[in-house]
């Protein structure tokens, strides 16, 4: 009789050691992550060579993101994902005025392209190996905000991030790994000053970018 008792409760034990350890898996992930980011449009036809040297600066900067999930039974988390790219760029730039002379004069521009929008994320978090691998992909709304002078410009639009990681679990509530990121999104307008001007279809503002860097992963 006493063995009839005992026999199902040794079957139970790995199911109910399983449970406990699952129950154990942190269920919050914040993961910052600050690196550099690369504009991926093409230049305009048509520009000078200081013009072009100019706008190479603006096309490569400081890339800064972070991401707060929540994850459910498996791989999957849902969560918010916010994302900040800056560049700026300083130099002469010559023009022809009306009367056809050449105007040369020192100009400073500094952009940022901000992202904030409901995502989620697939890892291997819940595995027993300090191998970690994320995909994260969130879609939401993107800014771009550009001030030249007293020229300041603003524009949004839906846009959307993609994130691939390799980290490595230094503990169980802290991974430190290398990230590769794409955003994508265009604007077909945009307000300068507080005027709105609509850009024809070869003339759209290109707001993809990639960026490398390096993400932390703070488990709770």
């Amino acid at each position: 009789m006493l063995k009839k008792l005992l026999l199902p409760g040794a079957f139970l034990i790995p199911f109910l050691f399983s449970a406990q350890e699952t129950s154990k898996q942190p269920k919050i992930s914040i993961i910052p992550a600050v690196g550099f980011g690369w504009r991926t449009a093409k230049l305009p036809s048509g520009l000078t060579n200081d013009e072009k040297n100019y706008i190479k600066d603006l096309k490569k900067g400081f890339n800064f993101d972070i991401g707060a999930y929540y994850h459910l039974n498996g791989p999957v988390a849902i969560g918010v994902k916010f994302s900040n790219y800056s560049a700026s760029s300083d130099g002469r730039i010559s023009v022809i005025n009306n009367s056809g002379n050449v105007v040369s004069a020192a100009v400073s521009t500094k952009d940022n392209i901000t992202f904030f929008g409901p995502g989620f994320l697939i890892s291997n978090y819940h595995e027993p190996t300090r191998h970690k691998m994320f995909l994260d992909v969130a879609l939401g709304v993107i800014t771009y905000t550009t001030k030249t002078g007293s020229v300041k410009g603003t524009g949004s639009s839906l846009g959307a991030e993609i994130d691939f990681a390799y980290q490595y679990q230094i503990s169980k509530n802290f991974l430190i790994g290398t990230k590769l990121g794409l955003t994508g999104g265009t604007l077909s307008k945009m307000k300068y000053n507080g005027v709105t001007y609509n850009f024809g279809e070869d003339q759209k503002e290109g707001l993809s970018r990639v960026s490398l860097s390096a993400a932390a992963t703070f488990r709770f």
